[in-house]
């Protein structure tokens, strides 16, 4: 157990007409962050988008959920949300109903246009016809300020734990001569054993095993699993190859599964 404080975290009281809080501070008594992810599996964690122009409430959202072994990204216009949605995998989406420019309204129509997504509606609105209005557009769910922390809390990880059950895809584990890659559970074994690979060192050898016997060049594999632009720096592409090569290849220095492409990039050889 740990403490943190967090003036509002059981009861959230706002008034978005008169933008006044009535915050009774607290302090709250959070569980540790449950072990739902394997050592080394930081890229399956779970992630929600909370669209809300109250920067308070986002962030109080945001490290409330974290014993859920949740995180969260957050954006304060429609606009912006969207874009995030089109750039990075979520979950599931917060969305505040009165917000500057586009309306959680407008936001939704635009998300359902693009996304199956599951929508949460918060609304300072505590009448029928706007939450008619939001479950008619396809929100899945809609709470009204001011609310329980712990309520939303539990209506997040139901929505998350709906939408991750009937949304799982089972990946094949990939078997070589000398190495099996699990993406399901991200493992891998070699003729030695369980192999404890960091995060990107297992996206990016799952990347070239997908690929067997076609080169990838550098700006892919780096775009891929960096999720980044790519600016023509290698090292870190080249650190990780290093790694990997000491972790998976009985001999290092004459790689068997993970070749060099002088160059141009890295290939998985296909004759393994």
């Amino acid at each position: 157990m740990y403490r943190i404080s967090l003036p509002d975290v059981f009861l959230y009281e706002y008034n978005k007409e008169k933008h006044s809080r009535n915050i009774s501070p607290k302090t709250a008594v959070l569980p540790a962050a449950k072990k739902r992810f394997q050592k080394g599996t930081d890229m399956d964690m779970n992630k929600i988008l909370i669209i809300d122009d109250d920067r308070e409430l986002c962030e109080l959202i945001r490290r409330s959920i974290l014993p859920e072994g949740l995180e969260a990204d957050c954006c304060h216009i429609g606009n912006a949300g969207i874009k995030k949605l089109r750039e990075q995998e979520y979950q599931l989406v917060i969305l505040d109903v009165m917000m500057p420019g586009a309306d959680g309204f407008d936001t939704l129509e635009q998300i359902r246009r693009e996304s199956s997504l599951p929508v949460l509606m918060l609304t300072a609105k505590d009448d029928s016809l706007s939450k008619v209005r939001g479950l008619r557009s396809g929100a899945d769910d809609y709470l009204t300020k001011p609310f329980h922390m712990d309520e939303l809390i539990a209506r997040i990880v139901s929505l998350v734990r709906r939408y991750t059950r009937f949304n799982r895809t089972e990946e094949p584990v990939f078997c070589f001569d000398g190495l099996d890659i699990d993406p399901g559970e991200r493992s891998v074994r070699t003729a030695r054993g369980i192999c404890e690979l960091l995060p990107k060192e297992f996206d990016l050898l799952l990347l070239l095993a997908k690929n067997q016997g076609k080169v990838l060049t550098k700006q892919r594999i780096y775009e891929e699993v960096w999720k980044e632009e790519y600016v023509y720096d290698d090292s870190n592409i080249m650190a990780v190859i290093s790694r990997l090569r000491k972790k998976i290849e009985e001999h290092p220095g004459s790689p068997r599964y993970i070749q060099t492409v002088k160059g141009v990039g890295y290939r998985f050889n296909k004759e393994v």
